[in-house]
């Protein structure tokens, strides 16, 4: 049987790479050539192809969170908790308004379905802002294996900044986003930090928790033997916190302190998926847990998803805050320029928790 141009086209990896990453294709134009078997260098290795299989062997559940409740001391409380033994939960009726949401959803789907053309104005060779990246995978000229997803990155200067390079087809709703969320994030991280003897958010921890933010759109498409490969790797954020807006496909795994299973973390229509970041975990010297996640690739659906990273100032020196070490607790972590830190996680590939050794004493 004579091979289908597609096999034939992309026998070759230096095509596969040329096609996807250098022309700006992603792996969304990829998909759709209609090739029917998975590149090689999107094979992952035996162990992460190990945990593909095993993934949902277990009952266990992050806890979903109503922001709602008028008990605030028990809300506070649920994710404080969450933050110590999960480092993961959902919040439902959390403000933010569901149009909101959806139109930030719909957005993504619109800049990823531009033509080659329009996308690649914004890869890092042609980007007119270092702060605006279209990409794909992860690292990948430090990956062994490249993983099954393309991403816009918009990391937020200014609205001034925003309005002249972010993409005409997502900046509003993304900006939308990022604004109407602002106050829900304060309200997590007032929870969070009065568990830590952190009486307020003032301008100084104001910086420190969320003195940069970016916005990243994900697309994650229709995948030949998903099995065989990830939408995103193992590992934790590098954030303060990690506020993720997620479509009804599924597909996110974290992995549990208690048991070591990746748990799946199930779409609650209208919720987002709170995580806790290398950078809380630095400061709450190791109370708030940054735990491990990875997404599955998905051989039926195309899958989106839009997190927003909730991070110090890029100059902010980060260890364990004074608050927590003031009554006589050990620090774990040393101080580390955040920017630094940040530079060490995307040298390398996706590595597990291995980027938060950095900062251990």
């Amino acid at each position: 049987m004579a091979p289908t141009l597609s096999t034939a086209q992309f026998a070759d990896p230096a095509e596969v790479t040329e096609f996807v990453v250098n022309k700006g294709n992603g792996v969304k134009g990829l998909s759709e050539t209609g090739i029917k078997a998975l590149p090689d260098q999107y094979i992952q290795p035996f162990e992460e192809r190990l945990i593909n299989k095993f993934v949902n062997e277990t009952d266990e559940a992050i806890p979903v969170i109503d922001m709602s409740d008028p008990d605030e001391h028990k809300v506070a409380e649920a994710i404080c908790d969450a933050a110590e033994k999960w480092g993961f939960f959902q919040v439902i009726n959390h403000g933010v308004p569901l149009d909101v949401l959806e139109n930030v959803k719909a957005a993504t789907h619109r800049f990823f379905n531009l033509p080659v053309e329009e996308k690649s104005k914004y890869t890092k060779e042609n980007s007119l802002s270092t702060n605006v990246r279209f990409g794909t995978s992860f690292s990948p000229r430090a990956e062994k294996a490249l993983e099954w997803k393309d991403y816009l990155s918009l990391f937020f200067v200014s609205e001034a900044e925003a309005e002249q390079f972010w993409p005409d087809v997502c900046k509003n709703e993304a900006l939308e986003y990022m604004n109407k969320s602002k106050t829900m994030v304060r309200k997590l991280l007032e929870y969070l930090g009065k568990n830590l003897n952190v009486k307020e958010l003032d301008e100084t921890k104001e910086s420190l928790f969320m003195g940069s933010i970016r916005v990243n759109l994900n697309y994650y498409p229709i995948c030949p033997n998903p099995d065989l490969t990830v939408g995103v790797g193992r590992h934790s954020d590098v954030s303060s916190l990690t506020i993720l807006l997620q479509d009804q496909i599924g597909g996110l795994h974290v992995r549990s302190l208690s048991s070591g299973n990746w748990v799946h973390v199930p779409p609650v229509p209208g919720s987002f998926v709170i995580n806790i970041g290398d950078a809380m975990q630095i400061l709450s010297n190791g109370r708030y847990k940054s735990v491990e996640h990875r997404v599955l690739a998905n051989g039926s659906n195309n899958r989106i998803s839009v997190p927003i990273f909730v991070n110090p100032k890029p100059e902010s020196v980060i260890g364990p805050l004074p608050e927590v070490v003031a009554k006589g607790e050990e620090p774990i972590y040393k101080d580390v320029v955040y920017s630094d830190y940040v530079r060490y996680f995307f040298k390398k590939a996706h590595d597990g928790k291995k980027t938060v050794d950095f900062a251990k004493i």
